[in-house]
C-alpha cells in the first residue's frame, strides 16, 4: 500500500510541476503557449527554480512516510483506493501549486 500511495503521489506531482516546466521552456519559442502558464509564474527562469527546489524538498520529505508505510485499515479496497486517491493523488496535485508558486513568489522578490 505504501508503494502504491508513493508512487500515486510522484505521478500526481510530476503532472502538475509540467505546468510550471513546459510553459516556462517554450514561452519565448512560441509566446501562445504563455496560456498554459496557469500559476501566473514570474519568468521562466524562477519557474523552472521553483519547481527544481519544490522537487528538492519534496524528495527528503518523503522519507518519513516511506519509512513509517501507509496504515492498513481492514476495510474493502474499493474504499482504501478512494480514500488513498483522494489523499495521494489530490495532494500530489494541489501541493506542486501551492508549492511551485510561493517559492515563485519569494524568487521573484529575491531577484529583483
Amino acid at each position: 500500500m505504501t508503494r502504491g500511495a508513493i508512487t500515486t503521489f510522484s505521478i500526481a506531482n510530476d503532472v502538475s510541476k509540467y505546468f510550471a516546466i513546459v510553459p516556462a521552456m517554450f514561452v519565448l519559442n512560441n509566446p501562445k503557449l504563455a496560456v498554459l502558464n496557469v500559476m501566473q509564474l514570474h519568468s521562466p527562469a524562477t519557474a523552472i527554480l521553483a519547481t527544481l527546489i519544490f522537487n528538492a524538498i519534496m524528495i527528503p520529505a518523503l522519507i518519513p512516510l516511506c519509512l513509517r508505510g501507509v496504515t492498513f485499515r481492514p476495510e474493502p479496497p474499493q474504499k482504501t483506493f478512494i480514500r488513498n486517491m483522494l489523499i495521494y493523488g489530490l495532494g500530489g496535485v494541489a501541493l506542486p501549486f501551492v508549492g511551485i508558486k510561493v517559492i515563485d513568489m519569494v524568487l521573484s522578490l529575491l531577484m529583483r
